[in-house]
């Protein structure tokens, strides 16, 4: 009888809790969100998550019965995450354009938005007609980025946020941001932007849609909460709080939101970014070599400043030496091309970077700590003897350096100098950041264009593993020729073979 009661009870707990209606009720949706986007979605002083899209899913999940999970994601990665269906929902101020509803489902309309011209006070620009083959900053994946892609001759700079977009507009290194009116407002409103303005006159009538996976069942829920909300005057009182103004009418559906669906395979897709892509490759290639050129040189310099006598000299090496070795380089690349330029500004200096400079300075002050190290220890493995032998047949020390030991220690340099070459050329995809355009932006504005994330990001990992592989064969064939060893058997096979 004991056993029987026990039995009966596990089997009722287990009927509990994978009950089909209990699991639907108290579902958890994860949603993708990338919180840089005020006042729609973004964080506070104490780090929470808070927005107008934040406070409209979760009611939305109030009244359908579901909760909410927040998953943080860019921007330009949220349609391929739902495409891959690791994420249930997104809520990223996304506007309903035909080419999106080609791979997600959007729900109805829940705000109506349109884009809007930040410029600078002293050249104030109010029309697309103004921007004709002047440099414009953008945010990658936008519809601001498809407007200011139809401007004849148009500079664009694509940034993975709004508010890097706006710091470029600052700095002076563009004239205008072309974004979503309400970003753009809500941004001078609490943002330490200056001397800028935006257009009073909206560009385009956008409608804000919750994109979802296509044929996702979890569409008509979200649609029914919407519903709900609008019709009992929650969604009033949420558009009261973040933008203090009555909500517009919203339509259930949006005209023209579809479009014929592209037919293109995957064979077709690469072969249109191909040429794209390798002349991005190009730019990569471009960058990695004058970087380690320089690193090179000034990492040599720092190296043997590593080795000096002279304390204060050893002391600043190594101060260097940890600084760029013990921040990230992503740090640096936003402190080199975002902050010097404004602390300068500040100082009532005018002054900005080239981004292709900005890039090049900045990867190659990195390598150059890494460099020395190599370097030293390059040095340092040279026996005593060695030097001891060049100063008694009457070297000073600088010769020894340059004709003893370094050419010595530069063979055993080879192989870690390969490796950070390798290095630096996959860290080029860094910046992109600053909207630089090498191989890694090209394919993720390919990507923001036609959604289809797996060819277009295969092709980009297979031409940096192309770059890679040449130039770890290179290396390798630089380790041979410098090799005295392999030298000797290379004449010697010369000799009898002749």
């Amino acid at each position: 009888m004991k056993w029987r009661s026990i039995a009966l009870a596990c089997i009722c707990t287990l009927f509990v809790v994978l009950n089909p209606m209990r699991s639907l009720s108290q579902q958890t949706l994860t949603v993708a969100v990338e919180p840089v986007y005020a006042p729609f979605e973004f964080r506070d002083q104490s780090g929470e998550i808070q927005g107008f899209d934040i406070d409209l899913i979760r009611e939305i999940g109030k009244v359908a019965g579901f909760g909410v999970r927040f998953q943080n994601i860019a921007f330009d990665g949220i349609i391929p995450s739902l495409q891959a269906r690791t994420v249930d929902a997104a809520v990223g101020a996304m506007t309903i354009t035909p080419a999106r509803s080609q791979v997600v489902d959007f729900s109805r309309p829940y705000f109506k938005a349109g884009l809007a011209i930040a410029s600078q006070t002293n050249q104030p620009i109010n029309a697309l007609e103004e921007l004709n083959g002047r440099a414009i900053a953008v945010q990658i994946g936008t519809t601001g980025a498809q407007a200011a892609q139809k401007i004849p001759n148009a500079q664009i700079r694509t940034f993975d946020a709004a508010v890097l977009a706006l710091q470029e507009l600052r700095n002076g290194n563009v004239v205008a941001v072309i974004h979503d009116a309400p970003i753009l407002q809500y941004a001078l409103k609490t943002g330490n932007l200056r001397d800028i303005q935006v257009s009073e006159q909206l560009l385009t009538e956008d409608y804000l849609g919750i994109p979802t996976p296509k044929g996702s069942p979890n569409l008509a829920r979200i649609n029914q909460g919407l519903g709900t909300i609008l019709d009992n005057g929650t969604y009033r009182n949420l558009y009261r709080k973040w933008f203090n103004a009555e909500p517009p009418a919203l339509p259930e559906t949006v005209p023209n939101a579809t479009a014929n669906q592209d037919e293109s395979n995957w064979f077709t897709t690469i072969a249109r970014a191909l040429p794209v892509l390798l002349a991005g490759a190009l730019v990569t290639i471009q960058l990695a070599v004058l970087s380690i050129t320089i690193g090179l040189v000034a990492g040599s310099l720092i190296g043997i400043a590593r080795l000096s006598k002279i304390k204060p000299i050893r002391w600043l090496a190594r101060a260097y030496v940890d600084f760029f070795r013990g921040t990230p380089l992503l740090v640096q690349i936003f402190m080199i091309y975002f902050g010097i330029p404004a602390v300068i500004q500040e100082l009532g200096l005018e002054f900005s970077f080239n981004r292709f400079v900005a890039a090049v300075v900045a990867l190659s002050l990195n390598s150059a700590a890494y460099i020395a190290e190599i370097v030293r220890a390059g040095i340092v493995s040279i026996e005593v003897g060695q030097t001891e032998a060049a100063e008694s047949l009457g070297l000073d020390s600088t010769q020894v350096l340059r004709h003893v030991i370094f050419p010595q220690a530069f063979r055993r340099m080879l192989p870690p100098l390969g490796n950070t070459f390798i290095s630096l050329l996959k860290d080029t995809t860094l910046v992109a950041v600053i909207g630089f355009e090498e191989l890694f932006r090209q394919g993720q504005l390919i990507v923001a264009a036609n959604y289809r994330p797996f060819e277009l990001y295969a092709i980009v990992a297979l031409i940096y593993l192309v770059l890679t592989l040449l130039s770890s064969q290179l290396f390798s064939y630089l380790e041979r020729r410098m090799n005295p060893v392999q030298r000797v058997r290379n004449r010697d096979r010369a000799v009898v073979s002749t």
